[in-house]
């Protein structure tokens, strides 16, 4: 993989890990439009992780550092309940999934995408703050996580939809689904890890000064991203993110089935 390569796939990992219209659908895609080997897409993208849990770290910094000062604090109960959910999944599911579908289920995936965001039409705007979510809330949340295991949905999508229809004011419904990333980045990053490990791979070979260059795009570009999650992201701009994701789910399922210029 060339410098230019693993900058467009740090772009990319930053962008579409916040922006919700799934990230590992865009790098599954990514992968096979460049003709990128599949052990080499898995042990990169797994480091590209760290990029965006870094931006994460940036932006919730005053949430994380509360997180330390009062490790056994509501919003550290919260974050359990959230992300068990996710961990089940990725435990019972994780592996048929990604055999079971792999690159060939992405056109439906962005489908579901596209249906998770248009939802939001039917909520209206709530008003109960970021300290107002309970276990329920995360709970909630945490399931509609556990459904973006599939390849191509939007976890950020499933995520701060259910936490829309809560009744949850917009900017802590995305900030709640800043926070769960953290345990799923690094719960991912791990298993990818093992998976790795396990089949004789790991990162032989890498060029840490190519792949650091990634890392970092990734994580300038989420911080980037999430920035504007925060400041700008509506309703309207839901609906944009579900017809690019319904466009490209719709290319995808006629490429496969007709043209096989990607899949």
């Amino acid at each position: 993989m060339g410098i230019l390569e693993s900058l467009l796939m740090g772009l990319i990992q930053g962008i579409t890990e916040f922006l919700p219209v799934s990230s590992s659908g865009h790098l599954t895609l990514s992968s096979l439009i460049l003709g990128l080997e599949e052990d080499q897409v898995m042990s990169y993208t797994t480091i590209l992780h760290m990029g965006t849990l870094l931006a994460v770290f940036v932006v919730m910094r005053k949430e994380l550092l509360a997180l330390l000062r009062r490790p056994f604090s509501k919003l550290t109960g919260l974050l359990i309940v959230g992300t068990i959910p996710a961990v089940v999944a990725a435990l019972l599911f994780g592996d048929f999934i990604e055999e079971a579908f792999g690159g060939a289920f992405l056109g439906p995936s962005f489908f579901i995408t596209a249906v998770v965001l248009l939802v939001n039409l039917f909520f209206r705007a709530g008003n109960r703050l970021f300290p107002q979510i309970g276990r329920l809330d995360a709970l909630v949340t945490g399931i509609a996580q556990a459904v973006a295991i599939l390849p191509g949905v939007s976890r950020s999508g499933s995520t701060i939809t259910a936490a829309l229809s809560r009744g949850i004011e917009r900017e802590a419904a995305i900030r709640f689904s800043f926070l769960l990333s953290i345990p799923a980045i690094l719960g991912g990053f791990a298993l990818d890890m093992a998976s790795l490990f396990r089949d004789g791979g790991g990162w032989e070979g890498t060029n840490w000064g190519v792949t650091g260059a990634g890392v970092a795009m990734a994580a300038v570009s989420g911080f980037l991203c999430m920035r504007f999650m925060l400041k700008k992201l509506t309703r309207k701009g839901m609906v944009v993110c579900a017809i690019y994701v319904a466009c490209l789910g719709t290319f995808l399922v006629l490429d496969k089935a007709i043209w096989h210029l990607v899949l």
